[in-house]
């Protein structure tokens, strides 16, 4: 009866403290919660004001009266500053200036007679309207035009500053949250200018075509 009743004994004791140590043990902490949904990256911001260079090729024409027409290509290279606005999330408005010089300078004879033009620098100042794609954007340009002319026949020249028009267009990225790249085409148009050589009267009209790729900076 001893024994039985140690046995007993031994049996609840055992009962009441597997319940006590499965309350001491550690219970496994819940996983983190997991997000499959990618946190959707902000748009490049296009307002505000930029700076920058450029450099290009540019084809001249100049159509001379009462002496013979030259053309002239060569290198162009400058600087040029602007402004943009975000007319909607898309939608783009600015202006940029620019300065620019170049090397169009061309001889040809006609009739005995030999002319040379040259154009040493010209500049503008535009519109721009742009539609972005985010980091990416496609625009077209227009505005006021200004070129320096030079017109020498027989040894003897004369000079002015052409004014004119100019529309173009270019595709410009964001390479950074500061700074853009861009390619982009440009026509410019002086109309006719007078010359006055050594007492003869000549006219001659210049246009040219650029092609140009710049980076800038934005503030």
């Amino acid at each position: 009866m001893k024994r039985l009743a140690l046995a007993g004994l031994t049996v609840a004791v055992a009962s009441l403290s597997v319940p006590a140590l499965a309350a001491d043990l550690p219970y496994p902490s819940e996983p983190a919660p997991s997000y499959s949904d990618p946190v959707p990256a902000a748009r490049f911001d296009w307002n505000g004001a930029y700076a920058g260079g450029n450099l290009g090729w540019g084809w001249g024409n100049f159509d001379n009266s009462g002496a013979a027409d030259t053309e002239g290509n060569g290198v162009q290279g400058g600087v040029h500053a602007g402004y943009n606005y975000m007319i909607t999330p898309n939608v783009l408005a600015g202006v940029e200036a620019d300065f620019q010089l170049s090397d169009l300078n061309d001889t040809a004879t006609s009739g005995g007679v030999t002319a040379e033009t040259s154009s040493d620098w010209n500049a503008s100042v535009r519109g721009r309207l742009g539609y972005t794609f985010d980091r990416f954007m496609v625009y077209g340009a227009g505005g006021l035009a200004i070129a320096d002319q030079s017109l020498k026949v027989g040894g003897n020249s004369a000079d002015t500053t052409a004014v004119g028009w100019t529309l173009g267009a270019g595709v410009e990225g964001a390479v950074t949250n500061n700074v853009t790249a861009r390619v982009e085409y440009v026509h410019q148009d002086f109309g006719s200018e007078d010359f006055n050589i050594s007492g003869t009267s000549y006219k001659s009209e210049m246009d040219d075509d650029i092609v140009r790729a710049g980076v800038s900076y934005k503030f």
